[in-house]
């Protein structure tokens, strides 16, 4: 008669086995990944960020020149000059478009975050995009709607030792970047505080970090 041969239950010092997947977790990943990929009404919901934050920029510009500082000439009948040299109004040109395009950076990523709160890789370009694009239409529109860049013809306009005021103008061109990095950082910060929470893809196993067994699950042996 042939004796039963029992295998020996498995130690817990004994090399771990390969990790069975969890039950369910290739469902889980499948719908984790159906979620997160881009789809047609994404890249139209960035696209439509994109114009209507760049469309704004005609507010960034009316602002400036209604808020900026100005610099003013004065002609002699033969030669113009400034009529304070030692002013800063040049610099506060600057200051005022870079606070104005900070400020409205930041009400563009509320608005956005708040219309999808779920954010996305087209949302996020989108907003970029539509921010940099801003910030050149309000360059641009101010010094449009600003005072006119002859110089000659202004002299001619207000006369002889008549102040009149400079046209619009950004020493510090870096300042175009205000409206963009704002509104990167503060639609990140928020999508990261008060973005929708996403669950692991494999459910969230407790014992993702255990021993598996053909009997079940052992605690990992403790360390030396």
């Amino acid at each position: 008669m042939t004796e039963a041969v029992t295998p020996p239950s498995p130690s817990p010092s004994d090399p771990p086995s390969e990790a069975l997947p969890p039950v369910g977790s290739a469902d889980a990943s499948a719908s984790a990944s159906a979620e997160n990929a881009i789809t047609p009404a994404d890249i139209r919901d960035g696209a439509a960020v994109a114009l209507l934050v760049g469309v704004a920029g005609v507010l960034l510009g009316a602002l400036w020149v209604w808020l900026a500082p100005r610099v003013q000439y004065v002609s002699n009948g033969e030669a113009v000059f400034l009529r304070n040299t030692e002013g800063e109004g040049r610099i506060g040109s600057d200051g005022t478009f870079l606070l104005l395009s900070a400020g409205l950076g930041a009400l563009s990523a509320v608005a956005v975050f708040l219309w999808r709160r779920r954010g996305g890789v087209p949302l996020v370009i989108g907003l970029g995009v539509g921010s940099v694009f801003a910030a050149l239409v309000g360059w641009r529109v101010g010094l449009w709607l600003g005072p006119t860049s002859d110089l000659v013809v202004a002299a001619g306009k207000a006369g002889k030792g008549v102040p009149f005021d400079a046209p619009m103008q950004l020493l510090a061109y870096g300042v175009l970047l205000g409206w963009p990095m704002v509104a990167i950082l503060v639609h990140l910060g928020l999508t990261a505080v008060w973005g929708p929470y996403e669950p692991p893809a494999d459910g969230g196993e407790p014992w993702a970090g255990a021993y598996t067994t053909p009997e079940g699950l052992l605690p990992r042996p403790p360390q030396d």
